[in-house]
């Protein structure tokens, strides 16, 4: 009973932050254009993380795109802008989307 209790406790803290950033991502609308896995309007979250891994400011350039939107990179389709989603947020989204592998 308590090693069941220990695997469900550590399978919990670990999904706990990738669900917290998924619910976070679903309250400011992100997941009408984009899903982690696929292409939906915008890119798929894995692809994002693929095309800025390794870079050291990806935190701050995603940050900023989710802010004040973007165009060009991922086709013809523009990211609007998202003014409901203040810096602080959309540090911790940009910084959810490049652990998705």
């Amino acid at each position: 009973m308590k090693r069941t209790l220990i695997t469900l406790a550590m399978t919990l803290s670990v999904a706990a932050p990738a669900m917290a950033d998924l619910a976070l991502a679903t309250s400011k609308n992100c997941m009408a254009c984009h899903a982690v896995d696929k292409k939906l309007v915008g890119p798929s979250y894995k692809d994002v993380a693929a095309k800025y891994a390794g870079q050291k400011d990806a935190v701050d350039k995603l940050a900023a795109k989710i802010v004040k939107g973007g165009a060009g990179v991922w086709g013809p389709v523009p990211m609007p802008a998202n003014a409901q989603v203040n810096d602080a947020e959309a540090k911790k989204l940009a910084a959810w989307v490049l652990t998705q592998k």
